[in-house]
């Protein structure tokens, strides 16, 4: 069963440097419909303008993951962790007992474009932690390229979860198959472009959940960029 999050009914928070949609209840966005998918608690896909960014604040019991897409993003965090992600840099950020950190965007003229994902982790007090690994686009090109699970298999960040998060790049007119436990279940977003998953239309900021189908199909009507959360 595959149910459509359509890019276009996300919630929207709008300010004078932040353009930022969500998928799930997030910031000022609560509806009770779309509280996340199984431990997928927050996707959001926030623009950000140059010169600008999230003040310090402060998160606890979460596994925070950003993707940039387009741009670059600073990070600062009370671990003494300084950083500064870029597109095909994957960051994992375990908030544990307590974090405080702030996100900005270090370019004077040029918007970050990037998505923020939180993780429901397996068990409350975690230590902080932090990883960044880069994933070159040939890595990612015509495969799913796994970038993040609980056992940092293949260079993968670690992350405090049964979950299994993949990166892939398809161009137009190619597929990729991606086999589904019976008891597992996906979460599939699209970053660019436009796929068919199992004959079902997405384009870019779409995201769909998907129970009870053990084979995950998905074809690039267009050039696509996703990413595919395999989840318990």
């Amino acid at each position: 069963m595959i149910t459509v999050r359509p890019a276009d009914k996300r919630g929207k928070t709008q300010t004078p440097w932040l353009d930022s949609h969500h998928t799930f209840s997030s910031n000022q966005y609560d509806d009770p419909r779309y509280t996340g998918f199984r431990d997928l608690v927050v996707i959001n896909e926030d623009s950000v303008a140059a010169g600008k960014g999230f003040g310090t604040h402060g998160h606890r019991d979460m596994e925070i993951i950003s993707h940039v897409i387009e741009g670059e993003l600073a990070h600062q965090n009370s671990t003494g962790v300084s950083s500064v992600i870029r597109p095909g840099d994957v960051q994992r950020m375990s908030a544990g007992t307590g974090v405080r950190h702030r996100e900005f965007n270090p370019s004077d003229t040029e918007p970050t474009h990037f998505l923020q994902i939180w993780i429901q982790p397996e068990r409350e007090g975690l230590p902080p932690g932090y990883e960044q690994r880069t994933f070159p686009a040939a890595d990612r090109r015509g495969t799913l390229r796994l970038v993040a699970s609980r056992d940092g298999q293949d260079g993968a960040v670690t992350v405090h979860q049964d979950v299994r998060l993949y990166l892939g790049a398809l161009a137009a007119g190619e597929e990729f198959t991606h086999q589904l436990g019976t008891d597992r279940h996906a979460w599939v977003q699209v970053i660019r472009g436009a796929v068919q998953l199992n004959g079902t239309p997405l384009r870019a900021g779409d995201g769909a959940t998907v129970s009870h189908e053990t084979v995950l199909q998905i074809h690039a009507t267009e050039a696509a960029e996703l990413l595919l959360f395999d989840l318990a």
